[in-house]
């Protein structure tokens, strides 16, 4: 085991605090007017957001002082873990549904949604089968069929509860992973043809879906249906202008924007602080990523790299797509925006992978 420095990355932890505190910022701001008319609390969401928090800090703090490699021992059990998680969450009376899919189990603010603990599992077992087969992954059957096979396996698992959002973030995770291992191009040529067709069929097989597709070509076709979300999403963007409405301020949290406080919060973020704003949100998401970088081209093993560079794929392919889909540049799925958006399941997971990466950044040489 190489010589661990004393202190951890202190410009990510910055990084993440500063994202932690506009987060709940936000969430109170996005909320308030919604939690006070349907709970008598204007603070009902922002206090269980400030829980969850509180549970994810802690959670970091133990895991940034947990040496990385226990992860890769303990690899197996915790993706076995996640997989009955998930063949459980779709047994009724043991999965709660909430928005049309069944991906939480647990009762009321206590649930935890297992999707997005497999995406942390996954990440964790693909760098140790990464690091430990690399000279495998240019083999098609040997290298990338059983890597892929296993990621397909957790996204159809996934995709029963439907959550075709985190199913997304996790393959994307996975691919860029494989492909920094060194597999061939032209292998993932077929996969992505492959991959294709499946989201094809995907889309084809839920009515919903294709809405969504269509709501997302033109949004005001269907202005009070599928294009709603988005068309409110780009009402609220739209007169925030350079400075924004001021902190507070937002008119489309007064029940335009349908729970504004969760995947569209970045909309209010831009209505209330304008782009000056979100310009600074998405140079604190570039920071945490450049951190990131470099501690994955810094760790002194290929499973450290590995490590780290899966959770910073994680968190740059779903702020992407939560942007993308707010600003109306791809179309609308339930996608968190890492450390801002409502959510104790996905915020508590970030903050542990936060601490995986801190705990990287003690042995890496940078």
């Amino acid at each position: 085991m190489p010589t661990k420095k004393t202190t951890p990355d202190v410009i990510l932890m910055i990084v993440t605090f500063m994202l932690l505190a506009v987060g709940l910022t936000m969430v109170y701001s996005a909320s308030a007017i919604w939690a006070d008319y349907k709970f008598d609390d204007s603070f009902f969401f922002a206090k269980r957001q400030m829980l969850f928090a509180g549970v994810g800090i802690i959670a970091m703090f133990f895991i940034m002082n947990v040496d990385y490699w226990t992860w890769r021992t303990w690899a197996k059990v915790l993706i076995i873990v996640c997989f009955v998680l998930l063949l459980l969450v779709l047994i009724p009376g043991i999965g709660n549904v909430r928005n049309g899919s069944r991906s939480w189990i647990g009762v009321g603010a206590f649930s935890v949604q297992p999707s997005e603990f497999m995406k942390l599992a996954m990440i964790v077992f693909m760098a140790k089968f990464l690091s430990e087969k690399q000279k495998l992954i240019t083999s098609f059957r040997k290298g990338l069929v059983p890597s892929l096979g296993l990621v397909f396996l957790a996204f159809g698992l996934i995709m029963l509860q439907p959550d075709l959002g985190t199913g997304t973030v996790m393959v994307g995770t996975c691919v860029v992973m494989i492909f920094i291992a060194g597999a061939r191009i032209s292998h993932f040529v077929w996969f992505g043809v492959a991959g294709l067709a499946g989201f094809v069929a995907l889309v084809l097989s839920a009515p919903y879906r294709i809405k969504r597709i269509t709501s997302f070509l033109d949004p005001w076709e269907d202005p009070l249906g599928s294009g709603f979300q988005i068309i409110q999403s780009l009402y609220a963007i739209g007169p925030g202008g350079l400075f924004g409405l001021g902190l507070g301020q937002s008119r489309q949290k007064f029940f335009y924007l349908p729970e504004p406080q969760t995947d569209f919060i970045f909309a209010i973020l831009a209505e209330e602080l304008g782009f000056i704003g979100g310009s600074f949100v998405i140079l604190l998401f570039a920071l945490l990523l450049w951190r990131g970088i470099r501690i994955a081209l810094g760790a002194p093993d290929l499973y450290g790299s590995f490590l780290a560079v899966g959770i910073i794929a994680m968190v740059a392919i779903q702020v992407m797509i939560n942007i993308g889909v707010v600003t109306g540049l791809m179309p609308v799925t339930g996608i968190t925006l890492p450390f801002l958006s409502y959510g104790g399941s996905s915020l508590t997971l970030m903050l542990m992978a936060i601490g995986v990466l801190l705990n990287i950044s003690r042995y890496a040489r940078y």
